[in-house]
C-alpha cells in the first residue's frame, strides 16, 4: 500500500459512524460519500481541488451525464483496469445498470477480505465487504495523487 493510500485509509476510518447528511462533508456531524471523500482529500491535501455544486440526490440521471465520473477523472488518478486493487484507492460504482456511477467508496483492505468505506442513506459511514454484489457494480478505480504532484 502507498503512503497517500495508507493515509486515506486511516482518515476514512476517523469518519466511521458520521451520519449520512446529503451534500455536507464534516466529520462526525454528516456526510454523504461523496463528503466522505471531501473530507478525506482535505486532510490529505488542504484546500479542495474545486468547490461542489449543489447536487440532487439523482445527480443527473436525468441528464444522462456523468459527472462524477468526470471529477473523478479530473483530479484523481485512473487506474488501469488489470491493476490489483489496493487500499486507498477510490471506488465509483454505478448502481443500476443504465443509471450514472454515483456512489463512492474507499478501499479498506483488500486480499481474502476485502472492505470499503463509505457513507450512505440510512447507514452514514460504515466500512462494508467489499462482496460480489459490491464489486459488481464498481466501474472504475482511482488513485488518490501522490502529494506534490
Amino acid at each position: 500500500m502507498s503512503g497517500i493510500g495508507a493515509a486515506a485509509v486511516a482518515e476514512a476510518r476517523r469518519w466511521l459512524g458520521t451520519p449520512y447528511v446529503h451534500q455536507a462533508s464534516t466529520r462526525g456531524a454528516g456526510c454523504d460519500c461523496l463528503g466522505l471523500l471531501r473530507g478525506v482529500w482535505r486532510e490529505l491535501y488542504g484546500k479542495e481541488p474545486e468547490t461542489v455544486p449543489p447536487y440532487t440526490l439523482d445527480w443527473d440521471e436525468p441528464s444522462g451525464e456523468e459527472v462524477l465520473w468526470r471529477a473523478a477523472r479530473q483530479h484523481l488518478v485512473a487506474c488501469a483496469p488489470g491493476e490489483a486493487v489496493e487500499p486507498g484507492q477510490v471506488l465509483l460504482f454505478r448502481m443500476r445498470a443504465g443509471a450514472v456511477a454515483k456512489h463512492l467508496g474507499i478501499v479498506a483492505a483488500a486480499g481474502r477480505r476485502p472492505s470499503f468505506i463509505h457513507s450512505y442513506s440510512g447507514h452514514g459511514v460504515v466500512e462494508s465487504p467489499l462482496s460480489e454484489p459490491w464489486a459488481r457494480r464498481v466501474v472504475a478505480r482511482f488513485s488518490f495523487p501522490e502529494r506534490g504532484a
